[in-house]
Formats: C-alpha cells, sequence, structure tokens
C-alpha cells in the first residue's frame, strides 16, 4: 500500500491543477506559523478545522429561509452550506482549480450567521447601532454586523477559547468575500461567492413550493425557459454555464443570459418570498427576541459566558453580538423564554 504524503499531494496540485488555481504550497500562510502536516496539505487543514469547529455544527440548528419549519425537509443554514459546497467543488473541478481551498471556503462562508436568518441579522445591526448612538453618542450605520465579517471572526477569534483556527489567508478571504461588492482574491473564493446564489435561488424554490407558498407555474416563464423547470434543471444549467463560460473569460463568471435570468429569478424570490408572504409571517417575533436578548445581556454582561468577553478591546455590544449571533435557533428562543415567561412556582 503506497502512503501519499502532503508534499505528494503538492506536487499533484502542481502538476494537474490550472496555473491559475491556488496551490497549497504557495498559499501566503496562517497568522501564527505551524509546521506542516505530514498527510494533509494546508487547504485539507483548513477543511478538517472548519469541518470540526462548535459553530459548524450549530449550522444545523440555525434558520435558512423559513423559521421552526414544521417538517424535515426544509433547508437549514447547514444543509444550505453543504449544498453550496457540492456545487462549488463540481465546478472547481471541471475548472481544474483546488478543490480543497473551494471546499473549506464553502464550508465556512456562513459560520457567523444569526439565528433566524437574514432577519435576526438585521435586528442584531439595529440593536447594536442603538446602542452605540444612546451610550457612546455615535452616529452608527444600521448593518454594523455582517454576517460575512463575523464568520471571520469566529474562525480568527472566537473559536477554540479564542485561539481561532488560524487558517490560511487565501480560506479566510474567501470567506470575507463571498459577498458583498469586492471579489475574492483567489478563483476558488469567486467559485464560492456564485455558487452560494445559484444554491439558495435554487434550494428557497424548492422550498417554497414544499410549503406551498410558491408553485412551478407562479416562476415567471421567462425565467424558468432559460433556467429550466426543475430544481435539478436549473442547477444544472447555471453550473454548466458558469464552468463554460468560465473556462472562455478566465475569470468565474456566467453568460449574459443566463446571469439575467439568475438575477430574475432572485428579484422575484425577493418581490415573493424574502420579504413578503407566508414564509415571513412569524420574522417580527424573531426580531423582537433577538433585539430583546442584546439588550438583555448588554445590561447583565455577568451573564454572557467568559469566552466571548475574554477580548478587553472589544465594545460590549461586540461581545454580546458574538454571543447572540451564535446562538441556534431554539437556543434564542429558550434564553428568551427564560427571561420573559413566567415559570411555575416550584418549593
Amino acid at each position: 500500500m503506497h502512503e501519499v504524503t502532503s508534499q505528494e499531494l503538492e506536487r499533484r496540485e502542481r502538476e494537474l491543477l490550472s496555473p491559475d488555481a491556488a496551490c497549497s504550497a504557495t498559499t501566503l500562510g496562517r497568522l501564527s506559523y505551524e509546521e506542516p502536516d505530514p498527510y494533509r496539505t494546508a487547504f485539507q487543514r483548513d477543511r478538517d478545522r472548519i469541518l470540526h469547529c462548535k459553530s459548524f455544527r450549530r449550522l444545523a440548528h440555525k434558520t435558512q429561509v423559513f423559521l421552526a419549519p414544521e417538517g424535515d425537509h426544509y433547508r437549514t443554514r447547514l444543509a444550505h452550506t453543504l449544498e453550496v459546497s457540492q456545487i462549488s467543488r463540481s465546478i472547481a473541478r471541471a475548472l481544474a482549480l483546488n478543490e480543497d481551498l473551494t471546499e473549506a471556503i464553502a464550508l465556512g462562508h456562513d459560520l457567523g450567521h444569526t439565528p433566524f436568518g437574514h432577519c435576526g441579522e438585521k435586528a442584531l445591526s439595529r440593536a447594536m447601532a442603538a446602542w452605540r448612538r444612546r451610550e457612546l453618542g455615535e452616529e452608527a450605520p444600521d448593518d454594523l454586523f455582517r454576517h460575512n465579517l463575523q464568520s471571520v471572526r469566529i474562525v480568527e477569534l472566537l473559536e477554540r477559547n479564542g485561539k481561532g483556527l488560524n487558517l490560511t489567508f487565501e480560506t479566510v478571504d474567501g470567506i470575507r468575500c463571498h459577498t458583498g461588492i469586492t471579489p475574492a482574491v483567489t478563483l476558488e473564493g469567486r467559485v464560492v461567492a456564485l455558487s452560494d446564489r445559484i444554491a439558495y435561488v435554487v434550494h428557497d424554490i424548492d422550498d417554497a413550493e414544499r410549503a406551498g407558498i410558491l408553485s412551478e407555474s407562479s416562476l415567471p416563464a421567462a425565467f424558468t425557459e432559460v433556467l429550466g423547470t426543475s430544481s435539478s434543471q436549473r442547477i444544472g444549467t447555471m453550473v454548466n454555464d458558469v464552468i463554460a463560460h468560465s473556462a472562455q473569460t478566465g475569470d468565474i463568471s456566467m453568460s449574459p443570459d443566463v446571469l439575467e435570468a439568475m438575477l430574475g429569478m432572485r428579484a422575484f424570490l425577493f418581490d415573493n418570498l424574502y420579504t413578503h408572504g407566508d414564509a415571513k409571517y412569524e420574522e417580527p417575533k424573531a426580531a423582537v427576541m433577538i433585539s430583546e436578548l442584546f439588550d438583555h445581556f448588554i445590561a447583565h454582561m455577568d451573564e454572557v459566558p467568559a469566552e466571548y468577553t475574554a477580548n478587553d478591546a472589544d465594545h460590549p455590544d461586540i461581545q454580546v453580538a458574538d454571543f447572540v449571533s451564535g446562538m441556534t435557533d431554539r437556543y434564542a428562543v429558550r434564553r428568551f423564554e427564560e427571561l420573559r415567561i413566567p415559570r411555575s412556582w416550584k418549593r
């Protein structure tokens, strides 16, 4: 039986990957130097650390689109993450990019999401901004908390009791840039950013159809004619298009027609699913819950676990946001109930 060392894996990367791919042997490195692993490349170690961290496990109990859905087949944040990983790896493999780096970025891209999805993120941002205006007299914007930056904070500082995961520069950059206007420095990071959009456009339609909120016939025909009339067709269309168009252009991109259809479908979902309709009915309650949890804990810092208050350089609102954003949906509900709902009296 042949032993495959990390040096052998790095040699294979140099021989088999595209000249534009990120290679483990030429990584820009970690914040703190570590001796190489004998059998895993630097990007494989990143992937494994993310996969085994606490924040990754909590994604199983965080909202994707539907808050506390009744049913076993709606996507959670973890299911979304795994689908992004699969789509990203398929694209990276076909373009001869570094699949290990792509997978590490995909698995870590949403670690910083709050409970209750983007609704929770907005509520936490507003609560932080209100506290800063009230207590510090700052003109704070309402987007202080952003989940991509929180994901970076988790892997660089919060995990492993304040030590962070000590990931490579390329993985952290891909996590940071999976959303927003600044593209990742690696093609692998750009693959994840586009795969994230492919994944949620496709699976959010699927979940909405399962919930009876949308039907295939209600989707705009101009977009389904391009993308397809089923989840598998839509994924296949977009993934194949990204591969073919990226190979032509040398950067990660979609053809104009497919991109227009994807963005059009995304806009349709914002109008009919993300910001309106039955899927959003419970969101005001979730927003109030997140806001009240923040207000309670910033007034009672002694109740915030020590792992979130160890860094004295941080504002109290950042420490509380670290704690609240890390909660799962059900843990947030439980803590809220403890604060607001009277318990039965016991001797």
